[in-house]
């Protein structure tokens, strides 16, 4: 994968993080019953981020969860899957669930996400948030907090990178080469 062309910085994600942070709270009317819950792997920092930009607007931190959907996908075997995944039952039940992820792309991880929130417990409600919507949308799914919409061609690929996860901030769209792989936070 080749790097194209940077189309955010750590300054511009700082100010994506803050509106969306913004937007959550105008939103839910508060904080009361909220739970931020990120899809590994960089949903998970950018959770964290938004949950700590909330911190220092409102005095509230809400609690942020960890999610793996992989096992959950459409293309992987029922038999495979855990049970239920690792999050605490009380933790989502009853609550307003933000689902965090980096890139909004196909939609098929955040439907296996969904699906792995229903198991742990119903939710009040769930709500999508994303650094990134590039379009090409295969299920139904529509982003209710964007960081920016970055329309792509399928043969591009966009890559995001936070320090805590790759030493490396920004957001970039990049050529996919025929050996281009999902590593390093590239979404095809």
């Amino acid at each position: 994968m080749q790097r194209k062309t940077q189309i955010m910085d750590a300054a511009a994600m700082r100010r994506s993080i803050t509106r969306m942070a913004h937007e959550i709270l105008e939103r839910n009317r508060g904080l009361d019953n909220v739970v931020i819950v990120g899809i590994e792997t960089r949903g998970v920092p950018l959770a964290e981020r938004i949950a700590d930009r909330l911190l220092d607007i409102e005095g509230v931190r809400p609690p942020v969860y960890a999610l793996n959907p992989r096992p959950y996908r459409d293309d992987v075997d029922l038999l495979a899957r855990p049970e239920k995944p690792e999050l605490p039952a009380q933790g989502v039940r009853g609550k307003v669930v933000v689902l965090v992820d980096d890139v909004l792309y196909t939609g098929r991880t955040v439907r296996a996400a969904l699906d792995a929130l229903m198991l742990v417990g119903r939710a009040r409600m769930v709500q999508l948030a994303t650094l990134v919507d590039r379009g090409h949308r295969e299920l139904p799914i529509r982003p209710d907090f964007v960081g920016k919409n970055v329309p792509t061609a399928r043969d591009e690929e966009i890559t995001v990178q936070f320090t805590e996860v790759d030493e490396e901030e920004g957001v970039w769209i990049c050529r996919a080469t025929p050996s281009s792989s999902d590593a390093g936070g590239a979404h095809r």
